[in-house]
């Protein structure tokens, strides 16, 4: 069997060579190109420069025999290929990923099933040893991958809460604050009837979003109406349709928190086909702060998540659950922050 720890033959440095840099033992080097937790933070980075300085390479494909890893990280999003070139929500998350993933010299498989059929072949490459652990991003419902991973005993991190009776180290934003904040700022500026378009509620993420909505609501000691509520899908065009059926039913609405940047600028379209002024008839808050944010016209008043501090995080977590230093199941909640632009200027007074 190839030894994982010989040179690549391209600069011919060896495993002693880098050791007597370092100034550690062969085991040493060992154990940090293996990635083994028995090495003090200052010894792997010690031992990390010497790699670095004299440019060894371990054999990729030997260590994996001997350590039973692939050296590879699954993302696995749970949504229609062209939503992830359509919001920019993903292409800023995997970001946050590759970069954290890049510094580990792990590499990043992308894997979007859009049906059961493909949902189960998923279940079967994780399962299977492919790599050597998963991302989940965009659960949806009864999504059987993750009692699938947990039962196979594939590590799994997963971007916001997983859904009810899921048991999975996650990390998510403070969804129902951010949009309990939104919500507030329209109601401090003058706002009498706010309606919202939420997120699918067979997602954590829409359900706390609109969960957010109601608290600020009750807060202002108003009642909910489902009248006011309409439920969209996290794209530009549903948040126009659910926007229609939002007029349709009110025509006094005077302000809007969209669950998204997109559906925000759906809105915002469906709004002006209707002959109503934005933020001069209706006020908008969307949720993201994504690009298209500074792009519609007026800009769009925003709370802002750290998206590619999720991805970062996640896979920070994941590494560490790998490697056995972290088998605790974590909860890791971001700040949110409302960004405020023209799109929810308050009423003039006359």
């Amino acid at each position: 069997m190839a030894n994982p720890l010989t040179p690549d033959r391209r600069n011919g440095t060896t495993l002693e060579e880098v050791a007597s840099h370092a100034g550690v033992s062969r085991a040493t080097v060992s154990r940090v190109v293996n990635d083994s937790p028995r090495v003090s933070p200052e010894i792997r980075r010690q031992v990390e420069t010497s790699i670095q300085a004299l440019g060894y390479v371990p054999n990729r494909a030997a260590r994996s025999l001997v350590t039973r890893r692939s050296g590879s990280i699954a993302v696995v999003i749970g949504e229609p290929t062209p939503r992830l070139f359509s919001d920019p929500f993903f292409p800023r998350l995997l970001r946050g990923v590759s970069a954290a993933l890049s510094a580990r010299d792990l590499q990043l498989v992308l894997l979007m099933p859009a049906s059961p059929d493909e949902t189960r072949r998923t279940g079967d490459y994780l399962a299977a040893g492919h790599v050597d652990g998963a991302l989940m991003v965009s659960l949806h419902g009864a999504d059987p991958l993750p009692a699938r991973l947990t039962a196979a005993g594939v590590p799994m991190v997963s971007v916001g809460r997983p859904p009810q009776g899921a048991t999975a180290t996650y990390v998510d934003v403070d969804n129902r604050g951010g949009a309990r904040t939104a919500v507030e700022h329209l109601i401090g500026n003058g706002r009498q009837v706010v309606a919202t378009i939420a997120g699918p509620q067979d997602m954590t993420v829409g359900i706390d979003r609109l969960g957010g909505y109601r608290d600020a609501l009750a807060g202002a000691d108003r009642d909910a109406e489902s009248t006011l509520e309409a439920i969209g899908d996290f794209t530009q065009d549903g948040g126009a349709l659910a926007m229609e059926r939002l007029l349709a039913a009110h025509r006094d609405i005077d302000a809007v928190f969209a669950a998204s940047d997109l559906m925000a600028a759906g809105a915002m379209s469906a709004l002006a086909a209707a002959g109503r002024r934005v933020p001069e008839d209706v006020a908008i808050v969307g949720f993201d702060d994504s690009p298209i944010a500074t792009t519609v016209r007026p800009n769009l008043t925003s709370v802002r998540q750290p998206i590619e501090e999720m991805g970062h995080e996640m896979a920070r977590l994941l590494i560490d659950a790998i490697g056995g230093r972290d088998p605790v199941v974590r909860r890791v909640i971001l700040d949110t922050e409302l960004i405020r632009r023209a799109s929810s200027a308050g009423r003039a007074m006359p």
